[in-house]
């Protein structure tokens, strides 16, 4: 079967604003606004944790019919200070999206995230339903038990075999009984050597399970220690106290969903973030469209992955709240 992916990214944009924004307890977030003011509201969440933004994410929606403001998480991108995680967490970022929205002057927005990202917009659209017009979700992740272990104990591992040698390799035998917490150790070492290898083979392990077909540019990003470091010091930090929710708390306040429109695509063959969340989901919430990608994996940045993103901010732009 022949699939013919007809969305492709929009043309390169320059932010019409940008700043930072003081959000208390020492952190100041980055952000950017790019479209058109006064269009459809749109605030997009990157992943990780412990990610960034980068160009290509303000190339997903039309600029023309939208308004997105895009921000780098607590200690991630730009936002200081660089790799912090004190004062870090999923409820304090929930607010922080709310501190930015009230910054713009909207009084709703479409919410927009993957995998870490699609986790934060569901915890925000729980608590801010009011405040959500739509959901846009891509490699959805529930934070649960199952979906910890999948991608640290045992699942992944399976798959990318020789990616876990090299990853679980790094820590002595006596200590992989629990990789989060030897690799917490390392990234929070006071030896920058320490903390530099953790950082870089934590991110490898990420990269490589991020695709489809191996993509050498993503995984020397991955690689680059601007970075790895925030992206692995902030994603072991989260992993080590359960992403600060309570076990299959999204799926189970996945009701308070109630009425908002949403959009799931999930590539079939994601190592990251396993369909059978993003089907879960659906079953708890049956308002939302689950559009599954036959031919792709985890990133953004695969073609069927792009086309359905498009696709969806595309046929939201139709609707004004």
């Amino acid at each position: 079967m022949t699939i013919a992916y007809t969305r492709t990214l929009y043309p390169e944009i320059e932010p019409y604003e940008s700043g930072m924004l003081d959000v208390g307890e020492g952190h100041l977030l980055y952000y950017e606004r790019v479209g058109t003011p006064g269009a459809k509201p749109a605030v997009f969440l990157h992943g990780g944790p412990g990610g960034g933004m980068g160009p290509a994410h303000r190339r997903q929606w039309n600029p023309d019919r939208y308004d997105v403001l895009l921000f780098d998480q607590r200690g991630c991108g730009k936002s200081l200070p660089f790799a912090e995680i004190e004062h870090n967490d999923t409820w304090r970022i929930v607010e922080d999206i709310e501190r930015l929205r009230a910054m713009c002057g909207h009084e709703a927005w479409q919410v927009f995230g993957g995998s870490w990202g699609a986790t934060l917009a569901l915890a925000y659209g729980q608590k801010y339903p009011e405040r959500t017009t739509e959901l846009i979700l891509r490699g959805v992740f529930l934070a649960r038990e199952k979906e910890k272990n999948w991608l640290y104990t045992y699942g992944a591992s399976e798959i990318m075999a020789e990616q876990w040698e090299q990853f679980s390799g790094h820590i002595p035998k006596a200590e992989r009984s629990n990789l989060v917490q030897a690799y917490h150790d390392r990234l929070t070492s006071d030896d920058e050597a320490t903390r530099l290898a953790a950082a870089r083979e934590w991110s490898l392990w990420e990269g490589s399970v991020a695709t489809l077909l191996p993509d050498p540019d993503l995984l020397d990003a991955f690689a680059d220690p601007s970075k790895a470091v925030p992206f692995a010091r902030i994603c072991a930090r989260f992993f080590l106290n359960d992403f600060y929710l309570e076990e299959a708390q999204l799926l189970r306040d996945a009701h308070k969903l109630k009425g908002i429109p949403g959009i799931i695509v999930q590539g079939r063959h994601d190592i990251c973030c396993p369909p059978t969340s993003a089907w879960e989901l659906k079953q708890a919430w049956p308002e939302v469209d689950l559009r599954i990608v036959h031919d792709a994996g985890h990133a953004a940045s695969e073609p069927g992955i792009v086309d359905g993103l498009v696709r969806a901010t595309d046929e939201f732009a139709e609707i004004r709240n």
